[in-house]
This record gives C-alpha cells, structure tokens and sequence, in this order.
C-alpha cells in the first residue's frame, strides 16, 4: 500500500461475509489483485462500503455523461443517477451535490438543446432540488428557460419549491447572486402568465402563509433584496451611460449637472458704489478671461465659471436685512432629469414595485419593510423617475397610515445629510405629486406620536416651513396645528416669519380660531401683531395666484418692502394684488408665469420699486418697455428672458438709478 489507489482503478467493492472471515473487512478488486480494508466495527465498514460504491458511481456517471451521444441514452442516465442520490443511505450535501454539478456541467457543455430537452432534463432533477439549492451554472440554465419558456409548466410545478425554499432559508445573496437572480427571473415568468399580477400575489400569499404572522423570518429581507436588485437592474443601463450622474441633492433641487443649457455665470460688480459694497453676494472667484456688460452706471462682469453657485439668504431663522441684489445673484435652474425606460425594464419595474406594494399590505411585515426601506436604498436615477415614486407612493402611504411607531418613525431620515421618504414626497421634493396631502398625512402621524415634539417642529421650521404654510393658507388643519405650535413655543425666531404665519393663520376660518385660542393662552402673542405687518414675505413654491391673494387679504401689508414670489405658479393676474403693497421695494419673480401684461401694471402703480428679478419668466420687450418708468430701480434681472438689444439699451438710457443688470442667454448679452 506505498502507492494510493484511485477510486476510477477500483473494479468491485464487497463486503467479506463467508463464515471465518476477517471481522469487519471489505474486500475491493483492483487490476493486479485485491486489498483488504478492516474497519473498527460494523458501522464503520458500512459506511466505507456506501461510499466507496457511491465514488465509483459517480465516476461512472462523470464518464458517461461527459461525452453524451443520444441524448434519450442521456437522459435515462440522469434519472438513474437522481435515484442513485435518493435511495443512497450516506447523509450527506454532496450525495445531492454532486448530481447537481454533473448536470450542470453537461448543460454548460451543451448549449444546442431543444427546449423539449430541456423540460425533460429539469423534470429529471426536480426531485434532487427539493431539499438542494442548484448550482449557479443550473441557476443560469433555469434562468434562460425562465426567460424564454415563462409558460411553461416547469415554471409553475418544478420551480416553485425551489424558489420557496431558497426565500425561506438564510440566505446571502452576496455569495450566491445567481440564486437571486434566478428567483428574480421566476417572478418575472409569473407575471407573464394570463393572470398576471393575480398569480404573483398569490405566490407572495404562499410565502407568507394564512396565519396573521409569517411563520419563515428570512421570508421578507430575502424577498426585498430581490425587489431592490431587480428595480436596480431598470436603471443599471442608464446609470451605466451617464458619467457624470447627479447627486441625490442635485435630484431633489431638480437639476441635474450635465444639462442643455450654458454653464451658469456668476455675476460681480467692478467699482461699486460705496452702499452697495457691503451688499455684494459671495462669489466664487474665476480663471477663464472675463467679459464685461457695461451700464450707464456701472460695469457688470460675466465670468465664466460653471462651478461657482451664488449663496441665497432669506433664511426663516435669520433676522439680518435682506441683500439688496439677491434676487439678481441668481443662476437659472438647469431643466429636470428625464428617464425613460426599455419596453422590458418597464415591465420589470412595474412588477417589482407592485410587489412592495404587496408586502406592505402585511401587518406583520410592515415594521420590517419599513426598516428595509431606510435609508433610502434605490438609486437617485428611481428616485427621478415619476412612474416610481408615483408607484412607490402607495408603500409610503401604508407607513403613514400605520399607528406604530416602529413603522411611521422610519419616514424620517436615519443619517445626517441624508434624505428620508418624508422629505422626498414633501412638497417641493422630487416625488411630491398631490399638493402635499401625504406630507400633511405623514406630519399628522409623526406629530401625534413624536416624543421630541420641539425638535420635530425646529426640523420643520427650518427645512419645511414654506410647505407648511402654503398647506395651511389652503385649510389644512394640520398644518394650521403646526404653525400654532411653533408660535406657541417660541420655535420661530424671526418676526417677519412670525408675522407671516400670524397672516397665514388669519386667512382662513379654522386657523383664525386656532390662533383666537392660542392668543388667549398666551397673550403676549398679540404683541406680534402691529400695523403694517412684516417687513419681508417669501410665498412658498407651487403657490397659485388664489394663494397669494387668500394671504395678502388676511391682514395689513402696508410695511411690506421684500416680497419673493420666485419658483411659484403665480401669473400676470396676481398684479393687481401686487400695486396695493405701498412700500415694496424689492419683488423677485423668478421663474413664474408673470407676464407682460403684469408688467405693465406694475410699472405704472409701483414707482418706488427698486430691485425686480424677472428671470425664466416669459416677459417680452412689450412689458419690459414699461419699466422704463420705474425711475427708482436699481437692479434688474432680466435672465433668460426674450429681451432684444435694443430694448437693453432704451431702458438704459431711461433708468439712471440701474447699477447692476443681468442679461445673460438673451439677445443682448
């Protein structure tokens, strides 16, 4: 025994049973002789027999089926190779292992196969796959007749045990991709049966079970890891083919990097005058040569740097004066991300956020899933995309609805600087497609279970304000809850913020109540109330002309000298509310829909106007010609507009007082 005896050379294996024979011995057969192997006792001997008779089998099988010449010959081997590893009486994974691999190879090997072969050989295997994950080459086979079969009966009576077991168990799908992938592809067959979508939620019925509690734990982790890499595949093509994509930030600002549009120039004064030194915004200095846009005044230089983004003030918390150019200091918005996807990535997402869908629909999985979903795990490409978030939206709502805190505190967000779905489907976020109602819904339900009440509302005055108020100037009660509470302990700082939400509460009947109520508890709170009313008002985005003129009819304005209006859905209409505002001096139209008709009448009540930014709205030299009256104005942002030339230099020639002036991407810059 100096040299090792292969299991190929061993011809017969037997057990040494004739009376008088050596104890527990097994007797092989080899070319040139026989060996005697002695075992300890019985058990021992019969478990070397099994395995040497299982080795030499499958070295056989290995033989046979790797050269394969009629596959009917083949065919039968693999049944008899099945029942070899059923009837085997060794315990052991590889006894299931190992025919698993011989047919996974054979399939690698041999990729001309008609698809009737391809059903007989799974239908051949499928009972060693009950109680065994396939290997990934047989993952990736199963894949492919998932893809191109999905009708198949395979499909429904051979591959659904197998995909139950592989999500009822522990399961890394890091380790094991193609196992995932496989059950991704499975649900996909599903879907593309007459029922659809019907036999998709009855599979995620049978996964969860009858009982109100899943009785598998690994069940919904494994089933959203599918979910998450299956919406990832969607955009991984996209993603792919953008190189400089967008930040989340960029997303939700509603821009994107790489867009259509000239790069944003920023704006510096050269020889300012003395007063307005102190004025002048934070600019990021530029290396590429200048070009220089003269005044009758003063020199306005363009520099071309793309990089550099004008600081904005107008904080709610920030009592300093406003700047007197910050409406000018303004970049144009670049245009909002388009994703448009494939015919069969559409399909994917659809089935897979359906899915969601589904789970949140489970009491038990709720608080989970929640979990799963925080922080935000899709990628900013899904988050831009409307049909998802519209899609996704129904998840969101499930998590508000929900009265448990475990599942409605995960709307908020989990890491510093980062987004949470709260934010996301807030008015003014990317997903946010209903005026705000889910965002009243989720604030209501955090509101009523939230055990940092004043850190929750310092979170809201500072990053939500304007959507709380626009909300309340519509009705919301909530909202109108919010805002009481936020005077009622003090969260606001700021009086003309103060003043602001005293008149947003004053313009309807539930918030004129509410704040009734509260002056009686507090009393120092009609001390906010003064003649004239804040000096300062920004009307939060997506206001409507019946939302300025329901505010501006609430109260007294006769102190109003800074009104911003920038990123509303306010027109011409809204002017008429505009000329009764006395002290106005600077109003900020930024990317409105006023036109020239408002123009005109602005320029003929409100001469004591001295900064306009009129940028992206769609004036045209008809409106801007009327301000050449406006004798008081100092700055004005005509960016983006359909401004000529020649209209640039009248209105140079008429207003003295202009000092700083913004043309850029019109005909005369």
């Amino acid at each position: 025994m100096e040299n090792s005896v292969s299991y190929s050379a061993i011809e017969d294996v037997q057990l040494l049973s004739w009376e008088n024979a050596p104890k527990y011995c097994l007797q092989l057969t080899i070319p040139g002789g026989t060996v005697l192997l002695q075992a300890a006792n019985s058990y021992l001997r019969d478990q070397w027999f099994h395995s040497l008779q299982w080795k030499k089998k499958i070295y056989k099988y290995k033989k046979v089926l790797s050269n394969p010449s009629r596959w009917e010959v083949v065919l039968k081997e693999i049944r008899t190779l099945v029942d070899m590893a059923l009837t085997s009486p060794l315990q052991d994974d590889s006894i299931n292992q190992a025919p698993l691999e011989i047919v996974s190879k054979l399939l690698s090997e041999n990729t001309n196969l008609t698809t009737q072969e391809h059903e007989n050989i799974i239908v051949a295997i499928a009972p060693l796959l009950e109680n065994n994950h396939p290997p990934p080459d047989l993952c990736e086979f199963f894949c492919k007749h998932c893809r191109e079969r999905p009708r198949s009966m395979v499909v429904i009576e051979v591959f659904t045990p197998v995909v139950q077991r592989i999500l009822k168990h522990n399961m890394d799908f890091g380790k094991c991709p193609r196992l995932r992938l496989f059950t991704q592809e499975y649900i996909l067959a599903l879907n593309e049966l007459n029922a659809g979508m019907e036999v998709v939620k009855k599979f995620i019925q049978s996964m969860h079970g009858p009982t109100g509690h899943c009785p598998h734990p690994r069940v919904l982790p494994n089933l959203v890891a599918v979910c998450l890499a299956a919406i990832y595949s969607c955009y991984e093509e996209f993603i792919n083919s953008r190189d400089n994509s967008p930040s989340l930030k960029e997303i939700r600002n509603g821009c994107q990097q790489p867009c259509d549009r000239k790069p944003t120039l920023p704006l510096r004064l050269l020889h300012p005058s003395p007063d307005l030194v102190s004025q002048e915004a934070t600019l990021s200095e530029a290396r590429l040569k200048s070009v220089v846009v003269a005044s009758s005044e003063i020199h306005v230089e363009v520099e071309p740097a793309s990089t550099a983004k004008p600081a904005l003030t107008a904080s709610v918390g920030n009592d300093s004066e406003p700047n007197l150019i910050d409406c000018l200091m303004v970049s144009p918005a670049c245009s909002t991300m388009s994703i448009e996807l494939g015919p069969q990535a559409d399909r994917t997402l659809g089935c897979y956020v359906e899915i969601l869908k589904l789970l949140s629909d489970y009491d038990d999985w709720r608080p989970s899933l929640a979990s799963l979903l925080q922080p935000i795990p899709f990628p900013k490409e899904a988050l831009a995309h409307e049909k998802f978030t519209k899609e996704l939206k129904y998840v969101i709502q499930r998590f508000a609805e929900d009265p448990r805190q475990e599942v409605h505190s995960c709307l908020l967000s989990v890491r510093a600087g980062k987004d949470g779905w709260f934010q996301l489907y807030s008015p003014g976020g990317v997903a946010c497609d209903d005026d705000g109602e889910l965002f009243a819904s989720m604030v209501h339900i955090l509101m009523g279970s939230c055990y940092k009440t004043k850190k929750f509302l310092l979170s809201l005055a500072e990053n939500k304000l304007g959507p709380c108020m626009l909300l309340a100037l519509r009705g919301n009660q909530t909202m109108v809850e919010i805002l009481c509470l936020m005077l009622e302990y003090n969260i606001i700082d700021n009086n003309d913020t103060q003043l602001q939400i005293i008149s947003t509460l004053e313009s309807t009947g539930v918030g004129k109540r509410m704040y009734e109520q509260l002056c009686d508890r507090q009393r120092e709170l009609k001390e906010l109330q003064r003649k004239g009313g804040p000096t300062r008002l920004t009307l939060p985005s997506k206001s409507t002309d019946a939302d300025l003129a329901r505010l501006l009819s609430s109260g007294s304005f006769g102190n109003l000298e800074n009104l911003s209006l920038a990123f509303t859905n306010v027109t011409s209409a809204c002017a008429e509310h505009l000329i009764k505002l006395p002290s106005l001096k600077q109003l900020n139209l930024w990317s409105t829909q006023f036109g020239d008709a408002g123009l005109r009448l602005l320029s003929e009540h409100l001469t004591m106007l001295q900064v306009l930014n009129l940028c992206e709205t769609p004036v045209t030299d008809a409106g801007l010609l009327a301000l050449s009256s406006m004798k008081s104005l100092c700055s004005l942002n005509m960016n983006s507009t359909k401004l000529s030339a020649d209209t640039y230099e009248d209105l140079k020639a008429k207003l003295p007082n202009l000092k700083e002036v913004d043309v850029r991407y019109t005909e005369a810059w």
